[in-house]
């Protein structure tokens, strides 16, 4: 079995600005200049963990023309999307047709993507949802010869960990094992009938933070 990768972290918001403020409260680090998505109508800021690992922000672009589609990453969901969150995490793969196939959860259909000179293909489910209300990863492999983390600034931080934490976690760890995902992901138990959320574990230079949680 060819393993995953956990790719990045994404931060959603109403706004680019209040999701900058978001992880700049909790990390004490600003994500960086990002660039615009025309097929989605969103434009993103983000932050290196690693060499092939980041953190984005993203949010609607009020300077795009509305797509003909709904936003991904739930974007388009005002009630959903009413405050900065950690609403969801990508998991790279080396053949994404096959893995999303292959997939015990519904990623979405896979579909080319582009940002200034990157383009990639990743899954999105057709009403822009996120996939288990965030806890299932979206799928993504990068058409591009070295990973995007690799040319952004290095500011100190890097992914200690990532928890996954459902009300179910023995059929969502059973649904996740199929990407066989490579790198420092735990799924938790919660009570039943609790929402989902993830909480990161981050090293930023002030010393080892936490991104996300429950709402």
């Amino acid at each position: 079995m060819t393993p995953g990768y956990i790719d990045h972290i994404t931060v959603t918001a109403p706004s680019l600005d209040e999701g900058v403020a978001y992880v700049r409260e909790a990390l004490g680090v600003a994500p960086q200049a990002g660039g615009a998505h025309p097929r989605m109508g969103t434009h993103n800021r983000l932050l290196r963990l690693g060499a092939d690992l980041f953190l984005e922000v993203i949010a609607a672009d009020p300077a795009a023309a509305p797509p003909s589609r709904p936003r991904w990453f739930q974007l388009d969901d005002a009630q959903y999307n009413c405050r900065p969150r950690l609403a969801t995490w990508v998991v790279r793969v080396a053949a994404i047709d096959a893995a999303a196939a292959a997939c015990a959860f519904a990623p979405g259909a896979v579909e080319p993507m582009t940002r200034g000179a990157l383009s990639w293909r990743i899954t999105i489910p057709p009403d822009g949802r996120l996939a288990l209300d965030g806890a299932a990863p979206a799928l993504i492999e990068w058409d591009v010869a070295a990973h995007p983390a690799a040319a952004m600034p290095d500011l100190g931080c890097s992914l200690l960990g990532l928890e996954v934490c459902h009300p179910d976690a023995g059929r969502l760890r059973a649904m996740l094992a199929g990407l066989a995902c490579a790198g420092p992901v735990r799924v938790a138990q919660l009570e039943a009938g609790a929402q989902p959320y993830l909480l990161a574990l981050i090293r930023t230079p002030a010393g080892v933070r936490r991104l996300g949680g429950p709402d």
